[in-house]
């Protein structure tokens, strides 16, 4: 996902956060009124389970990138064409990490309001 995915999903599931479901539906009965609330809960729960699989991602790239792993390397390697191509690589990888450690405080941030969202609309829905 690009950074600007990212964004948008944040900005979904903030956007999502802030629905309040009595708002949503007033003025609404019958028909529309479960039809509304359906749909709504359909797209919290499609929204969480778009972070759910981002934040699966994220965390699998944090894991997986250890930019300093050149410490364990030769003192050769690491002065390799004067250190200069290690310390570039070093710096690309803690970026990216962090980069991806920042997406996912994003949607950790945001992603319980919008689960409570979708619990509050499970139950009006008579699903507890």
């Amino acid at each position: 996902m690009t950074d600007a995915e990212d964004t948008a999903l944040i900005t979904r599931l903030r956007d999502l956060a802030l629905v309040e479901v009595d708002a949503l539906l007033a003025g609404t009965s019958g028909d529309h009124h479960h039809a509304l609330l359906a749909a709504h809960a359909s797209d919290l729960q499609d929204a969480l389970t778009l972070a759910r699989t981002r934040a699966g991602e994220l965390g699998r790239a944090i894991a997986a990138a250890d930019p300093l792993q050149l410490v364990e390397a030769s003192p050769a390697t690491r002065a390799k064409d004067g250190g200069k191509d290690g310390a570039e690589q070093v710096a690309r990888r803690a970026a990216a990490r962090a980069q991806a450690a920042r997406a996912l405080a994003r949607i950790d941030d945001v992603a319980p309001a919008v689960y409570a969202r979708l619990v509050e609309a499970d139950r009006r829905r008579g699903g507890g």
